[in-house]
């Protein structure tokens, strides 16, 4: 009999580590409990507080009103003295006559002094409720019979806690789903990201939406390059949208942010006491968006030693949090982010060449600004909304020449500069026409410095001066001058001259060397 009694056990054990089957862990353990001690009614209560509600109820006398039965603590000293105590109790005919009666009156006509026992649930110091074992015959549980049920008590204590803490996990992860969820709408990573990269109108864009939905169709990790504040993120979120994981999160890190001693703790996690201040478990970011996207923000600046430890998780999906020995194996898409050229970075050994090629399996190039003017106005719009419904200012609308003034700024700062100056503009008109005196742009630090095949204003300005001192040849004032023909001020148009560099003796023709006039600026 001990041999079937631990071969019971081990079933139990064994359904009671699958916390789905809480429902089949506390029927079968009644049902087993049968085999060695007698009862024609066993039920399971779950405590609520003070109130005890029952879960699971077998034997003949088990019906509807049993399993909709509660008991409130307060009523019945006898059961709370048996959580309290954590040992189960025969209950005597003495309690069942007394002022508390018994558990099921009114709900069962059992006769006075009947069998009885309530054993009590726990795990750890908390109380999680009774099974309660009852039969007509008044004789009461052994000692021994008590002891045993005990000792199966526990291992309905193990399935209930188990099943506690998977629902409070489920309730956690559609509360982590939906605060995810309202992140990414509040960030532009819901359909509004999809929609402003697709509203495009310009050529270069439309073919980059394109492949980007093609990318977004698969798990391969893809590569956003492109100078800083042209949107990478927007994109990154829009891939994300368009993928099949887009119900899952969507997590950004920003690697040149990141202190190059926290980065392996930050992307990867840590256990309680790897280094000093951990004092406990921390997941990271990749264990985060496990099941969705992980972004890698200016992916660039990341160490060699965390490179390594990247790569070996594109390659195998496994890593090992700081201070442990234990595996963890993710799920996860990879976006990686950068304005840097990786392929210098390569040459110059900042960025580990095998990296690179993992990571940019499908490179897409954001282009800046300046190369798709036709856009300017429709992310204008876009943002002027999304201001408005942010602060609860406007509405506003852009007059022709604010339009205008948009489209000619070389805006060296891409989009992030433009967002900033209709902030700027909006906090100077709360609503209304955004008129061209409204924008306050000025140069930024790219427009002294160019890319190649690219002018600057300062440069187009020169060239414009120049060329109208050739026509005149070099006459500034007067009727058919310079001044007249540029519309300004003589005195203006010297000053302009001055802070070009331009001398008008050089285009003073036909006059000799000894006569030409010196200009002093």
């Amino acid at each position: 009999m001990k041999d079937d009694y631990a071969a019971d056990l081990d079933a139990l054990a064994a359904l009671a580590g699958t916390p789905h089957a809480v429902e089949d862990v506390y029927a079968k353990a009644l049902d087993a409990l049968l085999e060695i001690i007698p009862y024609e009614l066993a039920a399971v209560f779950e405590l609520e507080g003070e109130t005890l509600s029952v879960r699971t109820a077998v034997g003949p006398l088990a019906n509807d009103a049993v399993r909709c039965h509660r008991l409130e603590l307060s009523r019945f000293p006898t059961i709370r003295k048996a959580l309290e105590q954590r040992r189960p109790v025969a209950v005597t005919a003495h309690a069942h006559s007394g002022e508390e009666g018994d558990p099921y009156d009114g709900v069962l006509n059992l006769p006075p002094g009947h069998a009885c026992m309530v054993v009590p649930l726990y795990a750890g110091d908390q109380s999680l409720g009774i099974i309660t074992l009852d039969r007509r015959e008044c004789v009461a549980y052994e000692p021994a019979m008590v002891t045993l049920a005990g000792i199966y008590a526990r291992v309905v204590s193990l399935a209930m806690m188990l099943a506690r803490q998977t629902e409070l996990l489920q309730r956690y992860r559609h509360q982590l789903k939906d605060h995810n969820r309202l992140m990414r709408s509040e960030l532009g990573a819901d359909g509004s990201a999809c929609e402003r990269t697709e509203s495009s109108q310009s050529p270069v864009m439309r073919e980059l939406s394109a492949r980007a939905r093609q990318v977004a169709a698969t798990d391969a990790p893809v590569l956003i390059q492109g100078e800083t504040g042209t949107g990478k993120e927007v994109l990154a979120q829009a891939v994300h949208s368009w993928s099949e994981r887009s119900d899952g999160p969507f997590v950004k890190v920003n690697c040149a942010s990141l202190p190059a001693n926290l980065v392996e703790s930050e992307l990867f996690g840590h256990v309680k006491g790897a280094y000093s201040g951990a004092v406990r478990d921390r997941p990271g970011r990749f264990l985060t968006a496990n099941g969705g996207t992980l972004l890698l923000d200016e992916v660039g600046e990341l160490p060699l030693d965390a490179q390594a430890k990247l790569l070996r998780v594109l390659q195998e999906g496994t890593f090992e949090p700081a201070g442990s020995d234990r595996s963890c194996r993710v799920d996860v898409r990879l976006i990686a982010a950068t304005h840097v050229k990786l392929p210098e970075a390569v040459a110059s050994g900042r960025f580990r060449e095998d990296l690179y090629y993992r990571l940019a399996v499908f490179p897409l190039t954001l282009p800046p600004l300046r190369e798709r003017s036709e856009d300017v106005v429709t992310i204008a719009v876009h943002h002027l909304d999304e201001i408005a419904r942010r602060t609860g200012g406007g509405p506003w609308i852009l007059s022709e020449a604010s339009k205008r003034r948009l489209r000619a700024h070389s805006w060296p700062g891409n989009v992030r500069e433009l967002v900033n100056a209709l902030e700027r503009a909006t906090i100077v008109r709360p609503e209304g026409t955004l008129q061209e005196r409204d924008w306050a742009i000025g140069r930024g630090p790219s427009d002294a410095a160019p890319e190649a095949g690219l002018s600057s204003f300062r440069e187009h300005e020169r060239k414009y001066f120049e060329a109208v001192l050739a026509q005149t040849n070099g006459k500034l004032h007067g009727k058919s001058g310079a001044a007249e023909l540029v519309g300004l001020k003589p005195t203006t148009l010297q000053s302009k001259l001055k802070k070009h560099g331009i001398e008008l003796r050089s285009f003073r023709a036909g006059a000799s060397a000894g006569r030409r006039e010196r200009m002093a600026f």
